[in-house]
């Protein structure tokens, strides 16, 4: 068990004891490597300065939105791509190696790739839809805030660069879940439908009592998998928008405190906020989603 314990306790523990030794601490990028590190000035000034941020609950709300609505059409888009691609025919691999290269692909290009496409004056999305009437000017998808619409004598506005980052979370990593529902619906006995449809049952019947409830865990650990993973993404969001124009989510707030503002401690303190709710929302899954699963099941 030593050699196990020793990489854990180096590479899990003693980083996570570090930073939550550092979240204590008023320290400043210049004083990293400094003998005040040592010291016992510890108190929960950064905490405190995180709370009292103004800036916070818009951050809140943007990460929870790009999490929870990245993760969730990341989940719908694989649940459709693996259905449709569920059943036998010609060309059916060619298919699926080209699902699976959006989440094989650099992010560094495929970003890059998506700015060119949505860019107000060179993009050709913005082209097509000036050329057909579907917009009169171009659309700043990555740079502009809101977007106001009008529908039908309703007037609303949307948050046009948080939905374009959510929609190219979810493009890019519909994939992974495509992966893990297809091998489940494979392994759902075929027998359980034959009998349905033997029985009256409609194709949406089939879908809502025999094959949805056999996805539940799956979905379930997709959807955590995801939300966890969207919540602690950086790259995605710093490639297209540097968190400006209402993108600024936590991860990149951590960045901001240890990079733009040079204070390590504010960052740490971020991180183990961040590393806190997530710790809960764990133990919730585990506590009711997994057991409310294996009953259904």
């Amino acid at each position: 068990m030593a050699p196990t314990a020793l990489v854990v306790l180096c590479i899990i523990i003693f980083p996570l004891v570090w930073n939550i030794w550092l979240s204590l601490k008023p320290v400043e990028l210049a004083q990293l490597r400094g003998e005040s590190l040592f010291a016992w000035n510890l108190g929960w000034d950064n905490y405190l300065k995180i709370l009292s941020d103004p800036e916070l609950p818009a951050i809140l709300a943007a990460t929870l939105s790009y999490a929870s609505l990245g993760s969730g059409l990341s989940i719908i888009l694989g649940l459709i791509a693996a259905l449709c691609l569920q059943g036998p025919f010609r060309g059916r691999g060619v298919l699926r190696g080209f699902f699976i290269s959006p989440y094989i692909a650099p992010v560094v290009a495929v970003a890059f790739t998506w700015g060119f496409i949505l860019d107000p004056q060179l993009g050709i999305l913005n082209w097509f839809g000036m050329e057909h009437g579907l917009w009169e000017k171009p659309l700043a998808f990555f740079s502009a805030r809101w977007l106001e619409l009008d529908l039908w004598g309703v007037e609303f506005s949307i948050p046009l660069a948080l939905f374009s980052v959510i929609l190219f979370e979810a493009w890019r990593y519909f994939p992974f879940a495509f992966l893990f529902i297809l091998a489940r619906l494979q392994a759902i006995p075929p027998e359980l439908n034959y009998a349905a449809q033997v029985d009256g049952a409609g194709v949406w019947q089939v879908f809502k009592h025999i094959t949805l409830p056999q996805l539940y865990p799956v979905l379930a650990s997709l959807f955590l998998f995801r939300f966890i993973w969207t919540i602690n993404k950086f790259d995605d969001i710093f490639l297209l928008t540097r968190g400006q124009s209402g993108t600024m989510v936590l991860a990149i707030k951590v960045y901001d405190y240890a990079f733009g503002q040079f204070n390590l401690g504010l960052s740490s303190a971020l991180a183990i906020c961040m590393f806190l709710f997530l710790t809960i929302l764990l133990a919730a899954y585990f506590r009711w989603i997994i057991r409310k699963a294996h009953a259904l099941v």
